[in-house]
């Protein structure tokens, strides 16, 4: 028996091996296809996909029952539970393209299931309008936790506190309120602790100190109103910590135990102080009340942004408080932190005791150039940028006192960008021999670029753009053997393009990866670029390039941007030249004349992000390989002489894009109602087609929509399909073929700010929900057949700078809620419909009001006087605010992004219609005429001094026209025709130079056309039909000289004085004379008698001699 089972033992080890590989593979997941996941947990997964909206396909390969194996989801090797869920968003971009992934919807509680789960990352999705799950307390094993950039709303949940096993915590960048909960105190493992970028409010709690194992603390208030408690003491109990941001605390500035605690923390590394209020005084009083304090040995960078220090007494203190720091960033609070001291800022030894210094960041910091030999001194100094420090002193003396010093033979990169500095550029940078970086951007530099100018043999990277550099390249750039990056956009370079290009062919030529020439003078064609074999970036816009692109010529393989926009090339490009461009991700070529003869199967080698074809002729057939590009953000191919019928494929293309423009075309067809949803909100413009039919409602998801100047013709779809379209800011449908009445849905629309309905067909009154779009800035109903009145609901939307409603049937009253709600206004048009009664006395309160048109209706009454209440028509704009014709919307993935919109109008303009847009805006005026307006002028339309168009012609005005008119002195238009005003015209308006329009013709004035150097040269027809007026340029002149007209010329009060003594006098003449003879005869017979006798003698004696004749 013994033997028996001894001779069994290697059997039965050999069972006992494979039941345990059986039992391991079981537990992994089965084999031969088994599930390798818990049921219960695979359908939890597959809850959460249900309730997310994936764009991007993230959860594409969620499916099958091998759910170890789909992306983001990691399981435990031994027990086949998922125990890490990775489903990070993305968000990268630049200027031409931007990219992003993300998830979005609600979590769903079914996650729950997961109780294994110990990794769990959800950043960077889109989780606005949502909290965050309170069940997430229930996930006991998690370890790690990162819902940053998610954009959660509500408050933190308490029960975050209960997962006891954490160690990293981050929720930075959400929109959480409230208070930080206590129980987070809980958290005794954890490591890791970002609350930042947040609104969080109320007092920071203590318990936070008994997170003994924290290293890395982020407390940023800057969105919120944090408070730190009990003077911070519990900072000390916190001894492993080693980056701590308290930037934006409210009341740092007023207690000071918090940062002795601090010193306390030996292991700290780290410690931003970004906006805290900190000032001169916490100095003063910190340096009293702590006398010996210090900071940490340990510390090594420190950020000082936005407080409000003199820069004097700020490196005293950092002199006596700090020794062995690496880092150190200093930015003064643009508002109160502009101080100035006669003292050199960086006195008091500062480079003595900061030998440790390898990196100094100084932004809108008032030093001078003297200060830069404390900077010369500090040996370990590799990395100096001083930002916005308004030197306004000369570059050479800045780069003399820096360079008296170590920090020769230390200093890496320099960054001395818009800094106002002036001057030269020196002929000799070669005094920081190991310089990698420098940048002179954004500063008031001038003359040329030294021809012999001496740069560090390891420069790798130089800019200086945006200044007012002249002349051209010198050769020497091109000797730079590991130049990677020049930077001399947004200067004035002359001279020809391939000779710059050529200066550039030395050594530099093998290392030079980023090349921006854009915004200069440039001129000559295109050179061969391909002897750049490493460039990546190229930008040549905005030039004078000229001149045919040579056949056949090649680009670097390497190119991924490739800019040429606003030039004057022209030539044939062809799809072979692009034949090696692979890694192409931006093209831009718009603004030139170039004819695109590509293949119509070409498939591009290159996947295009970015494409600017603008003005190039593409046509007459849609460019059909743009089908291959997948990965399309921005798109514009305006103006390009397409004419065809828009494939269907093209629409599914674009549900990427961020921008679309396609107008000025002449594409047809009618855009299909497909079920797309655009991943992004792009700006969209389709105008000035041939488009037809109804608008699809997947166009609600753009953030602007232009369809104007098409034949579309069914609004209904767009506007009333249920789901809310909560981004589009900008609808323009204009001169389309639009009829019947506009539909009244528009209280789904969340964030319009402009609305154009101009120039269709619409009928019936205007739909009250369209003021329930209470964002509004901008609505143009002009051109229409409207009747009825505009809907009371209007009123509430208060932000409306603009609104015209000219050229329709509205009747009725003015409505007065127009002056007594809408105050934002500039801009209000009511011209050429039926309106009656007069003009509301609540327009008075539109203060801003730049130009008011009632023209051609039914108003009677009187011109208010508290039209003097416009002041924006009585003060000039010099700079108007670039904001000011913008609104934001929220993105799906939370931030909010402002838009411009353009105001483009309509106006009676010097007796024609014109358009205005933006850039004219600051035009002011007044359109009343062909009204029933009665009265006189009132002279408080003088004090509009701004105004620079009047027009009141065509009503039943009486009196004189003001004399003080001549303060008008911006007027380039005034019509007061076909009144019944009397009087003189004022001689003040002789002083009007401007004035280029002047009609007074039609009403009863009277006298001399006031002599000036405008006043005659009009036609005689501005002043017809006025039977009392004499002088040049009519043909009637005046009888009576009048005295020479000084210069400044009399009052009107003066004038009336002396014509009514004039008549007076003359009546008194008439009275006497002709009653002292015509009475006598009258009463005395025998002299009526002898007159008579002696008209008889008078009269024969006349015809006898005529007869005689």
């Amino acid at each position: 028996m013994m033997r028996m089972n001894l001779n069994l033992v290697p059997f039965m080890i050999l069972i006992e091996t494979v039941l345990l590989f059986i039992t391991m593979l079981l537990l992994a997941g089965g084999v031969g296809g088994e599930v390798k996941c818990a049921e219960r947990e695979r359908r939890a997964l597959l809850d959460f996909k249900a309730a997310m909206v994936d764009d991007y396909g993230m959860l594409s390969s969620w499916k099958g029952r091998d759910c170890c194996h789909w992306n983001g989801v990691g399981c435990s090797n031994l027990t086949a539970h998922v125990i890490s869920l990775d489903l990070h968003g993305d968000s990268i971009g630049n200027e031409y393209f931007y990219f992003e992934r993300f998830l979005r919807g609600k979590i769903p509680s079914s996650l729950v299931a997961l109780q294994h789960l110990r990794y769990l990352n959800l950043s960077f999705n889109g989780f606005e309008d949502y909290h965050i799950p309170e069940f997430f307390g229930n996930l006991t094993s998690l370890r790690y936790l990162d819902l940053s950039n998610c954009y959660f709303d509500g408050r933190i949940p308490s029960q975050i506190g209960s997962l006891s096993h954490l160690t990293y915590l981050n929720l930075h960048a959400n929109n959480l309120e409230d208070s930080i909960p206590y129980q987070l105190g809980n958290l005794t493992k954890l490591q890791y602790l970002d609350l930042s970028r947040n609104a969080l409010q109320g007092i920071i709690p203590s318990q936070l100190g008994n997170l003994s194992s924290l290293h890395e603390l982020y407390l940023d208030s800057t969105r919120g109103s944090l408070k730190m408690n009990d003077d911070g003491q519990w900072l000390s109990t916190l001894t492993s910590l080693t980056h701590l941001d308290l930037r934006s605390i409210l009341n740092l500035s007023i207690s000071y135990n918090w940062i002795q605690a601090i010193s306390n923390i030996s292991t700290l590394k780290e410690l931003s102080l970004f906006d805290c209020a900190l000032s001169d005084h916490f100095i003063s009083s910190q340096t009293l009340r702590l006398s010996k304090f210090k900071f940490p040995n340990s510390l090594s960078i420190l950020r000082l942004s936005y407080n409000t220090f003199t820069s004097s007494l700020l490196f005293q203190w950092l002199s006596n408080v700090t020794s062995n720091l690496v880092e150190l960033h200093l930015e003064l609070d643009l508002v109160s932190g502009l101080l100035r001291s006669s003292t050199p800022a960086t006195s008091n030894h500062f480079d003595i005791t900061m030998q440790s210094l390898e990196r100094l960041h100084i932004y809108y910091y008032q030093i001078r150039a003297r200060d830069f030999k404390s900077f010369a001194n500090i040996c370990t100094l590799s990395f100096l940028q001083v930002f916005g420090s308004d030197l306004t002193e000369d570059l050479e003396s800045v780069l003399h006192n820096l360079s008296a010093g170590c920090v020769t033979h230390s200093l890496q990169e320099l960054y001395l960008g818009y800094n106002q500095m002036t001057g030269l550029i020196p002929d000799d940078l070669s005094i920081f021999p190991f310089l990698k970086e420098l940048v002179l951007s954004g500063n008031q530099l001038r003359g040329k670029i030294p021809d012999n100018i001496r740069l560090p043999s390891q420069l790798k990277a130089l800019s200086i753009s945006s200044n007012s550099i002249q002349g051209g390249i010198p050769k020497s750039f091109g000797n730079i053997c590991s130049l990677a990056s020049l930077d001399l956009s947004h200067n004035t370079l002359t001279g020809e393009l391939p000779v710059a290009i050529h200066h550039l062919s030395g050594c530099a030529r093998y290392s030079l990866q980023y090349l921006n020439l854009k915004d200069n003078q440039f001129n000559g064609t295109l050179p061969d670029i391909s002897i750049f074999p490493s460039l990546t970036d190229l930008y040549l816009s905005q030039n004078k390039l000229n001149g045919k692109v040579p056949e056949g010529i090649q680009f670097p393989s390497q190119l991924e941007t490739l800019i040429m926009n606003s030039n004057s090339l022209e030539g044939v490009i062809t799809n072979s030249q692009f034949h090696n461009l692979s890694k192409l991700k931006v093209l831009g070529l718009s603004g030139n004349s170039f004819v695109l003869k590509i293949n119509r199967d070409w498939i591009p080698p290159f996947q295009l992000q970015a494409i600017m074809l603008q003005h190039c002729k593409l046509g007459p057939y849609f460019p059909k390989w743009l089908k291959t590009q997948k990965r399309l953000m921005r798109l514009d191919i305006s103006n390009a002489a397409i004419s065809d019928i828009t494939p269907n494929w093209f629409w599914a293309l674009s549900t990427r894009l961020v921008s679309m423009n396609i107008s000025y075309n002449n594409l047809s067809g009618v855009i299909p109602d497909f079920p797309l949803r655009f991943t992004e909100y792009p700006s969209i413009s389709l105008a000035v087609n041939h488009f037809e039919g109804p608008i699809p409602p997947f166009l609600r998801r753009a953030q602007s929509l232009d369809l104007s100047s098409n034949k579309f013709s069914d609004l209904a779809l767009f506007v009333c399909t249920n789901d809310t379209a909560e981004r589009l800011g900008q609808l323009d449908i204009s001169n389309n073929i639009f009829s019947g009445q506009i539909p009244n849905c528009w209280s789904n629309f969340k964030s319009l700010a402009y609305i154009d309905v101009s120039s269709n067909n619409f009928s019936g009154q205007v739909p009250s929900s369209m003021g329930l779009a209470v964002k509004l800035h901008v609505l143009i109903l002009r051109n229409n057949s409207l009747t009825g009145g505009l809907p009371i609901s209007l009123k509430n939307c208060t932000n409306l700078v603009m609104l015209d409603a000219g050229d329709n049937r509205l009747s009725g009253i003015i409505p007065p809620w127009i002056g007594s709600s809408l105050q934002q206004l500039e801009m209000l048009g009511l011209r050429e419909n039926l309106l009656s009664g007069s003009v509301p006395s609540a327009f008075c309160s539109l203060t801003s009001l730049h130009f008011l048109d009632l023209s051609g209706n039914h108003i009677k009454g009187q011109i208010p006087k508290c039209f003097k209440n416009f002041t924006a028509m009585a003060h000039e704009e010099i700079i108007q605010d670039p904001f000011s014709h913008s609104y934001t919307v929220r993105h799906i993935n939370g931030p909010r992004y402002l838009y411009n919109y353009d105001i483009i109008t309509l106006l009676m303009w010097k007796g024609t219609e014109q358009n205005f847009n933006n850039d004219k805006l600051l035009l002011k005026g007044i359109d009343l005429s062909s009204n029933h307006l009665s009265g006189d002028i009132p002279s408080e339309l003088e004090n509009l001094v701004e105004l620079v168009s009047l027009n009141l012609s065509r009503n039943n005005l009486t009196g004189k026209i003001p004399s003080g008119i001549g303060r008008l002195l911006s007027l380039e238009s005034l019509d007061l025709s076909r009144n019944h005003l009397f009087g003189s015209i004022p001689s003040s308006l002789a002083q009007i130079s401007f004035l280029s329009v002047l009609d007074l013709s039609h009403n009863n004035l009277s006298g001399q056309i006031p002599t000036g150097t405008q006043l005659q040269s009009f036609n005689a027809s501005s002043y017809e039909e006025n039977q009392g007026l004499c002088g040049l340029p009519l043909e009637k002149l005046c009888f009576v000289k009048e005295p020479h007209q000084e210069s400044v010329v009399k009052t009107q009060h003066e004038n009336d004085g002396f014509i009514q003594a004039f008549f007076a006098s003359m009546g008194l003449g008439f009275f006497v004379g002709f009653w002292g003879i015509f009475g006598t005869i009258l009463f005395h017979r025998s002299w009526r008698h002898a007159y008579f006798r002696f008209l008889n003698n008078i009269t024969e004696k006349v015809m006898s001699r005529w007869q005689r004749w």
